[in-house]
């Protein structure tokens, strides 16, 4: 399976890369996992909401040229479907299963992801309804992937 993780913006923070790193040197022996960071979009504090539409657009196309025809793509945005790590191990299980090697997980910037984006989903997964930095859903996702991997393998893992 390879799975790639697309975000937007540059992760600065030392101590997120870092766990980042640990999932992905985990993660080796059971999948091909790739993290691809797109630029964000420079904008000033105050947008109207037509330039927030534009910052958004502007990401999801350096975001879209990133992920082929053949990928199954699962967005994560507030309002997708939550679930329980159990449910998201079963998810990437039947992918497997019915043979949709090639899966990316989208991370919008702060802004959020383009309507463009939404629409090239699959499918739309949610975290929470809070909100977290997009930076640090990068790590919490690399886990949660990890940790989808071990229980479909049926290995220990935290609980």
């Amino acid at each position: 399976m390879n799975i790639s993780i697309v975000s937007v913006g540059k992760l600065k923070e030392k101590y997120l890369k870092m766990g980042i790193d640990e999932y992905l040197k985990r993660l080796n022996s059971y999948a091909k996992v790739e993290v691809i960071e797109v630029p964000d979009e420079k904008a000033p504090e105050e947008l109207s909401e037509l330039e927030m539409i534009q910052v958004k657009q502007k990401e999801g196309e350096r975001i879209l040229a990133k992920i082929s025809q053949d990928t199954y793509v699962i967005a994560l945005a507030i309002n997708g479907k939550m679930q329980s790590s159990e449910e998201l191990a079963d998810t990437l299980d039947k992918l497997a299963t019915y043979g949709k090697s090639k899966i990316a997980f989208i991370i919008g910037g702060s802004l959020g992801l383009s309507e463009e984006v939404l629409k090239r989903a699959n499918e739309k997964l949610s975290f929470s309804k809070m909100t977290f930095p997009h930076q640090l859903m990068k790590l919490i996702l690399v886990e949660q992937i990890y940790r989808a991997f071990r229980i479909n393998r049926n290995e220990p893992y935290h609980k």
